[in-house]
């Protein structure tokens, strides 16, 4: 194996190893640094997405969700089922199998493209150099012309809720459970929090989302957020805004949280603590001080418009730059690095960047909210269609939510799309289209959407915006 390279990628998550793919793509001489070990004890690609992030936690919500249906939902559409239960072991399985097939997937791709692989921990030094370390703790260095730092991020731990073998977890270690806690308390009601907290819910966990914040979801749009808070209650999640968490102690089998409110001070027992604050990039361990790479306090790897650093040659992409920690933003940054590494032309578009919570209803949105607008001082029309009024929804059985668009009032240029409901996350696509592309609302009003489809709330939100929506009440505005 050559210590030479074009680039080095170090970190093989979404960021990482899609950059290493699109390096290799462009002729020229790659390897990947990756220190992954799995939960089966062997190297594994793909980082925290593929391993105990994105893909594993997509995988419980589809199982969960499918029972949930059937215990809740089956009935009213005439399939009689039974008693039920939950196999949990084997839907840990079941996880476990998707994860080791897509892990596998990328070694199969590295291969292809002929990346070599270097298993260990990364570090980059002077010149240019990146040290890597083997498990057995030998090591060996290798220059390259440019490197690319894709190390992700690792979830945030606070003091006050140390974590305790399966008691206490973060958000990897609430994916390997294999039984129902009958209490499980969740803090944060973010992202994470409340994916993990539906999963559990709807294996019938009694869960507690305490929340620091008096706001919920602040980021989203406060028509949809508001739509999700009552959802999700109806739901069973016992969601508690304004709630700081000071501490935990965990006795025999059991956690109690003591935490403040409004109210003040205030306990609760749980079997089961899930801290999900938050993530914080993971670049300090992987950037010696030699290298001078500038960072600000947070460990953020400060970079320009395309994520170079104040090193010529020295790139960082993913969730240890700037903007969202997103395994969809990451990927795009490697494509754009690789291919102006390449000497081509690359960009990211940071104002069309979707944004998704997997819960059930989803919820998904991109470009600004209307608050958003309203600060800024834009003169914007918003346009909204609830699901309860389509018509494949009804038939779905599935009609919470709805879809709301926000287009400037002078150039009809869409701004924003946020969607609460079922399939939210695909429904999105045609709006990140239409944003790219500078599209306007009457573009997607002039659209033909198949009937009956869920699409269609995207098409009376847009007629809607004009006050012309066919299936909701509304009147043309002047």
């Amino acid at each position: 194996m050559s210590s030479n390279y074009d680039v080095i990628v170090i970190g093989a998550g979404p960021a990482g190893y899609v950059a290493a793919i699109r390096a290799a793509q462009l002729g020229l001489k790659t390897a990947c640094v990756e220190k992954w070990i799995n939960k089966q004890g062997k190297p594994a690609l793909g980082g925290t997405c593929l391993n105990v992030g994105c893909i594993p936690s997509k995988a419980l919500l589809e199982s969960t969700e499918l029972y949930d249906q059937a215990r809740h939902k089956f009935a009213d559409i005439g399939i009689q089922t039974g008693a039920l239960s939950m196999d949990v072991p084997t839907m840990i399985a079941r996880k476990d199998k998707i994860v080791q097939e897509l892990t596998g997937g990328i070694q199969q791709l590295f291969k292809a493209n002929g990346i070599d692989w270097l298993q260990g921990s990364g570090k980059l030094m002077a010149d240019k150099r990146v040290q890597v370390t083997a498990s057995d703790s030998s090591a060996q260095e290798y220059t390259a012309g440019n490197v690319i730092i894709a190390t992700g991020s690792v979830p945030i731990e606070l003091d006050a809720t140390p974590l305790h073998t399966d008691i206490v977890v973060d958000s990897a270690g609430a994916l390997d459970w294999e039984s129902v806690p009958e209490r499980l308390c969740v803090i944060g009601a973010g992202v994470i929090g409340l994916e993990l907290g539906s999963v559990w819910r709807r294996l019938g966990s009694e869960v507690v989302v305490l929340e620091a914040f008096d706001t919920f979801l602040p980021m989203v749009d406060t028509a949809v957020a508001r739509e999700a808070m009552k959802i999700f209650k109806s739901q069973g999640l016992d969601i508690r805004l304004g709630s700081r968490v000071m501490g935990s102690k965990v006795n025999g089998q059991e956690v109690e949280i003591s935490y403040k409110d409004a109210n003040g001070d205030a306990t609760l027992k749980a079997d089961k603590l899930i801290v999900a604050v938050g993530r914080r990039a993971y670049s300090n361990e992987v950037v010696s001080a030699e290298a001078n790479i500038g960072m600000d306090e947070r460990g953020l790897v400060h970079v320009n418009e395309h994520c170079e650093t104040n090193i010529p040659g020295v790139y960082a992409i993913g969730d240890v730059v700037r903007g969202p920690m997103l395994a969809h933003k990451g990927s795009e940054e490697g494509v754009m690095v690789a291919e102006l590494i390449s000497g081509g032309y690359g960009h990211v578009n940071y104002d069309v960047m979707p944004n998704v919570i997997y819960t059930h209803p989803e919820v998904a949105w991109v470009g600004k909210t209307e608050q958003q607008l309203k600060s800024e001082g834009v003169d914007y029309q918003a346009g909204s269609f609830p699901f309860a009024a389509s018509g494949r929804a009804k038939a779905k059985g599935d009609t919470g939510g709805m879809v709301k668009i926000l287009r400037d009032k002078a150039s009809d240029r869409l701004l924003g799309a946020h969607v609460i409901g079922p399939g939210a996350s695909e429904l999105l696509g045609q709006s990140v289209l239409a944003m790219e592309f500078d599209g306007t609302i009457e573009d997607i009003a002039r659209t033909i959407h198949a009937h009956p489809t869920l699409s269609e709330a995207m098409h009376e939100a847009a007629l809607s915006a004009d006050g012309r929506a066919i299936h909701i009440a509304n009147r043309r505005r002047s």
